[in-house]
């Protein structure tokens, strides 16, 4: 048993939930992509160098966007998902439940480089994360499966922390407004 190919899955999982419970959007981005920089090596190691190579894209998109978020830095990341896509169907040959992962992959490719909130990132990754959920179902993943619910119960966990925070500070301001 290779015990590489299972540090680096469980390291990705642990990165990458610490990553969504960032405060800031670039914070996020950087832990996001040591996390899919993880996954990435997780993958090629087990030869699935399609997944290993779209995630090494993720990685670099989330350093890039750190900095920069242009609709030109956009569609060069929505090109590579594309090529990448399209390289995978015709020459690969794979199956059709790959369009569910890289519709995923559309999905966290416009909402790392145009969102500017780690709240807003958070929102927008649940249609993301349920997809590339519904993709690991479908190619029968145990650790595509945890790795998605596990980012999924850290998203809400982390936007529930944020509601009860604001519920107290608005609550706080409407009692001072009635003190006065």
């Amino acid at each position: 048993m290779d015990y590489a190919v299972h540090i680096f899955g469980a390291l990705a999982l642990i990165i990458n939930f610490i990553g969504y419970r960032q405060e800031t959007i670039n914070r996020y981005r950087l832990v996001s992509a040591f996390a899919l920089a993880c996954l990435s090596v997780h993958f090629f190691m087990l030869g699935a160098s399609a997944a290993g190579i779209g995630l090494a894209i993720g990685a670099v998109r989330n350093i890039v966007a750190m900095r920069y978020q242009s609709v030109a830095i956009l569609l060069v990341f929505v090109l590579l998902n594309i090529v990448f896509c399209l390289w995978e169907w015709f020459v690969l040959e794979n199956s059709a439940v790959l369009f569910v992962a890289y519709t995923a992959s559309l999905v966290f490719t416009v909402g790392s480089v145009i969102l500017k909130s780690a709240q807003s990132i958070r929102r927008w990754f649940i249609l993301a994360e349920s997809l590339m959920l519904i993709y690991s179902i479908l190619v029968l993943s145990p650790f595509g499966i945890l790795f998605n619910v596990s980012n999924l119960i850290s998203i809400f966990l982390k936007l529930r922390s944020e509601k009860r925070l604001a519920a107290a500070a608005q609550e706080g301001v409407s009692g001072e407004l009635r003190a006065k």
